[in-house]
């Protein structure tokens, strides 16, 4: 009976069973050893099957597919650690021994990065910026903004920016914020800086130095540019007017030749001039007659400008209410009215000038009309005492906070100029009455304030004196410089 040769299957059936406890044995591995130790040693063991019963080599796993799910490639095992000296690999131990207790100990070689330190960042404020863009341009959000600007009243100021302002910030080296501040002026700086309870702030002051200056100037073409190449400020020349009001209309009465002369106080920080502060004494020649003004502060406290006798500059009233204005219509009862071109009396002054131009009552009083007004437009009268009233028209808007019943003082801006009512062109209407008659006021005798009382005429003399030889002296050496 002949027997047939039974060819052997490809893969042994122990040769899968060897290949499945591999994979069992190391995946216990995998699971027990740790990562770092994984990491820290591998060696590699090459998944060589069994030489079969047939004395042949077996073929590699990875010709079978079954054994490819299984096993793809190489894997790489941990070597298990050394004991008592050894170099050489031990056996891994079973599931029922506990894991080793001792750790290798990791030590970092990396330097930790320092912070950066402190740093101030200035930037500065362009036309449409609000805080919150400086804030961001710097890296700061909108919760510190939040804090900073809600730390206190006074921290709101910053708020209230200038196109050219320079604000400082001064960030920690994690980039938050230790101190905002900012030069409000030559003489304030505000600053607000981080503390334990939130955000502080504080406010530092100079005290400018006064140093008294001279000046004098000859008017050729104009007063202001006299006083410009004189050294004064547009302020100090505005208060020089302001002081000679009651001689000299300013409007009307500055002839070529007129000539000043000033002594003020000027202020300083350090080597630079930051303002002027007041006129001290002061000498005005008009159509070659000499005015002349002294400061004099009473015993109460209360300052004023007297003549060098010490009588009083200072009258019940001003000439005009309306600053350098050019006076384009005159008092006339006979005048033809523009508008309705008809005879009707001009009971006034007209004062051309530009539309917003201020309005100042020219006396102390207590307003007794506010409004429309007819061909008046917007008009405002004050009464002054039971004898005087003036009348202002054509207003384009009144100052805030006025009403009928307002008291209102000598100076005082009560409105801007306009062209309300029957007017042409903007100007300001201007009326002065006496006892309820209409008078040019630009001829009026105004009525004059007390002079130095007597019980202090000597202090005022004794400065007075003073002040006018200072002005010779001055007047003298700056003449002196210029002749050849």
């Amino acid at each position: 009976m002949a027997f047939h040769k039974t060819k052997p299957p490809l893969y042994p059936k122990s040769h899968l069973v060897a290949a499945s406890g591999i994979a069992a044995a190391l995946s216990i591995f995998l699971l027990v050893i740790p990562t770092t130790d994984v990491e820290a040693r591998k060696t590699f063991v090459p998944l060589d099957l069994e030489t079969g019963h047939t004395g042949e080599p077996s073929r590699l796993v990875h010709s079978s597919p079954e054994l490819d799910a299984l096993v793809k490639e190489t894997v790489t095992l941990p070597a298990p650690l050394p004991t008592n000296g050894s170099t050489q690999g031990t056996a891994a131990p079973e599931a029922s021994q506990p894991a080793a207790t001792e750790q290798p100990v990791l030590v970092s070689t990396e330097t930790p990065t320092p912070l950066k330190p402190a740093e101030w960042l200035t930037v500065t404020v362009a036309s449409g910026d609000t805080l919150s863009v400086l804030f961001n341009q710097v890296g700061l959000g909108a919760s510190t903004l939040h804090s900073v600007i809600n730390s206190s009243k006074e921290a709101k100021r910053f708020t209230r920016l200038k196109v050219g302002q320079e604000l400082e910030f001064k960030l920690s080296g994690a980039g938050e914020l230790l101190t905002l501040r900012s030069k409000m002026s030559d003489l304030e700086t505000l600053q607000i800086d981080r503390t334990d309870n939130g955000y502080a702030f504080s406010k530092s002051l100079i005290e400018p130095e006064v140093r008294t200056r001279f000046a004098k100037g000859n008017i050729t073409s104009s007063l202001f540019l006299a006083a410009q190449e004189a050294g004064m400020s547009h302020n100090l020349t505005m208060e020089m007017a302001n002081i000679f009001g009651y001689d000299v209309d300013f409007a009307r009465d500055i002839r070529k030749n007129d000539s000043f002369e000033v002594m003020f106080e000027e202020l300083h920080v350090g080597d630079k001039r930051i303002g002027t502060k007041n006129i001290l004494a002061a000498r005005f020649t008009n159509k070659g007659k000499t005015f002349t003004a002294v400061r004099y502060t009473d015993k109460s406290g209360y300052s004023s400008y007297y003549r060098a006798d010490g009588t009083s500059l200072r009258k019940a009233f001003i000439r005009t209410p309306v600053e350098f204005a050019r006076i384009s219509s005159r008092f006339n009862p006979n005048r033809r009215h523009p508008v309705l071109n008809k005879i009707r009396a001009h009971n006034g002054v007209d004062y051309a000038a530009a539309t917003g131009t201020p309005i100042k009552a020219t006396g102390d009083g207590r307003i007794v009309h506010f409004g429309r007004k007819g061909g008046y437009g917007n008009a405002i009268v004050v009464q002054h005492g039971q004898k005087y009233k003036t009348l202002y028209a054509h207003m384009s808007r009144f100052a805030n906070g006025l009403r009928v019943g307002s008291n209102v003082s000598q100076g005082q801006v009560i409105g801007y100029v306009g062209m309300t009512g029957l007017a042409t062109g903007p100007h300001l209407h201007y009326e002065f009455q006496v006892n309820g008659r209409h008078v040019d006021p630009l001829g009026v005798e105004l009525p004059v304030s007390d002079p130095v009382p007597k019980a202090e005429r000597t202090a005022f003399m004794a400065i007075s004196n003073k002040m006018m030889a200072s002005l010779d002296q001055q007047s003298a050496s700056q003449l002196a410089l210029l002749e050849p």
